[in-house]
């Protein structure tokens, strides 16, 4: 924790000091980013840091697997839900990011299912991304690293046509006041691929 600590002192007496009139400008008007991002929880994607974005700029949510549930309001907690809906019926965001990544532990989990032993809550949530795993599966001709590729791009397929079920998303989309974005982000190389053209 002492880490963190000597980050934040270094975090004051540098970034804050050269960007202070943006964060006294944000917290004087409050937050108007253009652009929702939809990431995982992996501590190596972060997408403040790929795509060098200043405060402000980016509102991003982060799960396992960069997953985006179908519509279904109900009285379960709907964490991701409820981020898309403050970004898009209050922020009125123009921009939705799904942005996956390669060597994606969730994808992992998705594939080795039902045999691997996914706890309390992982299981359940990769369950979204079913068809994805299917997709992989039938794909990769019994090569694991082939269909955890392949699994990776199709969950962003998935998350992106969930996006589609949720109406308040959908109407905008077909006004054409918002776009939906998937692109997927390889660790190693660093590289970014864009996996379609926006909808």
């Amino acid at each position: 924790m002492e880490s963190l600590l000597e980050g934040y002192r270094k975090f004051r007496e540098t970034y804050w000091v050269q960007h202070r009139e943006v964060f006294e400008a944000l917290a004087a008007a409050g937050q108007n980013p253009r652009i929702m991002v939809v990431a995982c929880v992996d501590s190596r994607v972060d997408p403040q840091m790929i795509f060098d974005a200043r405060p402000g700029d980016l509102l991003v949510v982060r799960n396992v697997a960069n997953l985006i549930p179908p519509y279904g309001p109900n009285t379960d907690y709907h964490g991701t839900s409820a981020a898309l809906e403050f970004a898009v019926n209050i922020l009125k965001v123009d921009h939705i990011l799904v942005l996956g990544h390669a060597q994606c532990g969730g994808v992992r989990a998705l594939l080795q299912a039902p045999h691997n032993h996914a706890g309390d809550f992982i299981g359940s949530w990769m369950s979204i991304a079913s068809a994805a795993r299917a997709q992989a599966l039938a794909s990769a001709s019994g090569d694991p690293d082939k269909a955890q590729r392949i699994c990776e791009h199709e969950t962003i397929g998935v998350s992106i046509a969930n996006l589609m079920t949720f109406p308040w998303i959908k109407e905008r989309v077909v006004a054409g006041s918002l776009k939906l974005h998937a692109w997927y982000f390889d660790i190693e190389s660093g590289e970014l691929e864009i996996l379609d053209t926006a909808l």
